[in-house]
């Protein structure tokens, strides 16, 4: 591979070191969750144990994705493995999406059949993981939030922030109203909350997969400003999308105007395109006027009329 073109992933110490912290302390609360849960009968602390659980299997899942993007890129993987992280913050969010779908089942099925609750071990329990949860949030928010594994992670750790509000709630309501109803319906709530987060993580990483044009980026209006440049005649076949969490790639085909040297339009090219939607790596393809872009555009005209 020709030197400057290496795509291959920097592992970012700083937010590994934020996801394998949060990843023990989960691990570590969801046991004790799971203990609670079960002694107190609580649906609130049974789910949101599950829910971490989930969780801990999503930071693993995060942390092997930045070891696997950190490799350098490869004669048959020439951009790297950065799309790892973006595929292991799609299993996250479906991950959360198919507990909200379990945790919605159980409820509805305590709803009709309350089940009596231990709410003061119930409550104990809650207060120890929101206070865990805190301090995983807490902890995640000053990593990079551009980056979507830290992200998928950090909405993980803020579901389980919710469910631990939740089943504190829950446990005080059914200690004053004893209305054992409350567990399961708070229950219900915290999983339409993780939804929102949940299905905008999934669509964040489709958009990169499926190489979307950036969020905010416009394709004809990005070509036809390049096309109002004085050394540019035409502008044309513009493609852009998301290569990593931080940066964008574009491809374009342009025609140099008379008296104008081919060989300066890339770096203008670049320049533009880096200015005005900070796109960082541009494959510039400059045409021949009777080759290229108007050559085409004069074709097509022909034949629609």
């Amino acid at each position: 591979m020709a030197e400057g073109h290496e795509h291959g992933g920097n592992l970012d110490a700083g937010n590994v070191g934020r996801v394998r912290l949060v990843f023990w302390l989960t691990v570590s609360y969801a046991v004790a969750q799971a203990v609670g849960g079960w002694f107190s009968g609580s649906l609130a602390l049974i789910a949101d144990s599950g829910h971490m659980v989930s969780d801990a299997a999503a930071l693993l899942l995060a942390l092997i994705a930045y070891r696997v993007a950190a490799r350098a890129a490869d004669e048959t993987r020439t951009y790297g493995f950065h799309r790892v992280r973006v595929l292991a913050a799609l299993a996250n969010g479906a991950s959360l999406l198919l507990l909200v779908v379990w945790i919605t089942y159980e409820a509805v099925g305590r709803i009709g059949s309350p089940v009596e609750i231990l709410a003061g071990p119930m409550l104990a329990v809650a207060v120890v993981g929101l206070f865990v949860n805190l301090t995983g949030a807490w902890y995640l928010s000053r990593g990079d939030r551009r980056d979507t594994n830290l992200k998928g992670a950090l909405l993980h750790v803020l579901g389980d922030l919710l469910g631990s509000v939740g089943a504190i709630v829950a446990a005080i309501g059914i200690m004053l109203t004893g209305w054992q109803i409350l567990d399961p319906l708070l229950s219900v709530l915290v999983a339409v909350l993780v939804v929102r987060s949940a299905w905008t993580l999934v669509s964040d990483s489709l958009r990169v997969l499926l190489q979307a044009v950036p969020q905010g980026l416009d394709a004809r209006e990005a070509e036809a400003d390049l096309a109002t440049l004085p050394e540019i005649a035409a502008a044309g076949h513009f493609h852009a999308w998301v290569l990593t969490d931080e940066s964008s790639v574009a491809t374009v085909h342009v025609v140099p105007a008379p008296g104008v040297d081919p060989l300066t339009l890339p770096d203008l090219v670049k320049a533009r395109l880096h200015e005005r939607y900070d796109i960082d790596h541009v494959t510039v393809q400059v045409d021949a006027p009777t080759q290229g872009i108007v050559a085409q555009e004069t074709s097509s005209a022909q034949t629609q009329s």
